[in-house]
């Protein structure tokens, strides 16, 4: 098997939209960070836009995710999302994020991803120069 290389820092400022009326960041604001940590993550992986990989009919779709709150987050934090790849099979992927302050971890997030056709609508395999450009 091959050994994963996907490890991906994504910062951000959490604003008054991310939180509730008593300036802590709202419960579902975390998947929102998460989800354009994978974005990112994968755009440095493969150098094009998310267009490209539409165009080729494939896209990732969340098959689940499992999250655990760990500490509050807060109006004007600086938040990094470390995004690393656990694992990748022949029709998933499972990504770990960190959702951090400073050392201080607010959030850990396990993300299944899957692989589908976009004009099927089924899964499909993911292709092999995906999984190799994730490998090493």
């Amino acid at each position: 098997m091959k050994e994963l290389r996907l490890k991906y820092k994504f910062n951000c400022r959490v604003y008054f939209s991310d939180t509730d009326a008593g300036g802590i960041v709202y419960h579902a604001r975390y998947l929102d960070f998460a989800e354009h940590a994978r974005t990112e993550a994968l755009r440095s992986v493969f150098s094009s836009s998310q267009n490209e990989l539409l165009s080729s009919d494939i896209a990732f779709v969340v098959k689940s995710i499992n999250i655990s709150y760990e500490k509050p987050g807060y109006l004007d934090d600086l938040i990094t999302v470390e995004t690393s790849l656990k694992e990748a099979k022949k029709f998933s992927a499972i990504f770990l994020q960190e959702v951090k302050r400073g050392d201080d971890i607010l959030a850990l997030l396990e993300v299944k991803v899957a692989a589908i056709s976009l004009s099927k609508k089924r899964p499909v395999l993911i292709p092999e120069e995906i999984i190799n450009a994730l490998s090493i």
